[in-house]
């Protein structure tokens, strides 16, 4: 069995985070696409953990040869999803999540196609999402309502997706996203099945 991508979009607030981490902590054979940069490592960050750090010469040089999925230079340092590790995990059979906004899976489903599959995650409706955001108590009135903002131009593009996920009740939203995943595993599609038929005794 080829490896397959879960690709997961969602508003902050809407408590894609904590359900990502717990479908990692459950699913055997997973792996998390973590970003790559050229920004010094901060203390208390791992490579490998919170990013992937290499020089920006060797990011140019990527970028050149097309392995990166997309990325963006900030402040002077360029930060990007790299197809290297990507690739890798792929063809040890595993399951790579993505946390990815709505323009980059436009952009990955163009790139890897039929071993996409993806959810968008979001509240049942923008007055939860609005409480949610408040009651983080970490962000002011000025970037929530920004984030609000984008969160109406993303649920615009939700028919772009394989699944929605209303998480409402988190063990609920949690069962439905491991239901997914599990029947990522189980797609034909991603399966040679010449070689099944052929060990099954056709």
């Amino acid at each position: 069995m080829k490896g397959s991508i879960l690709l997961i979009s969602g508003p902050s607030g809407s408590g894609k985070s904590s359900l990502m981490k717990e479908l990692l902590a459950r699913t055997p054979d997973s792996y998390f696409s973590i970003s790559t940069t050229t920004r010094a490592i901060r203390e208390g960050e791992v490579d490998g953990v919170n990013y992937h750090y290499i020089t920006k010469e060797a990011f140019e040089r990527d970028i050149e040869e097309g392995f990166f999925l997309e990325w963006a230079n900030v402040h002077d340092n360029y930060y990007g999803t790299s197809l290297r590790p990507v690739t890798r995990e792929l063809e040890q059979g595993k399951l790579v999540v993505f946390d990815i906004d709505v323009q980059g899976h436009a952009i990955a489903k163009e790139k890897f196609g039929d071993i996409i599959t993806s959810v968008f995650i979001t509240t049942p409706n923008l007055q939860t999402l609005r409480d949610r955001l408040e009651a983080r108590n970490t962000d002011s009135r000025e970037v929530i309502d920004k984030r609000l903002a984008n969160a109406t131009v993303e649920m615009k593009r939700i028919g772009e997706y394989s699944y929605l996920v209303i998480n409402d009740d988190f063990q609920v939203a949690l069962d439905g996203l491991m239901a997914i995943a599990t029947s990522v595993r189980q797609k034909i599609s991603l399966m040679d099945t010449k070689s099944f038929i052929d060990q099954w005794g056709l």
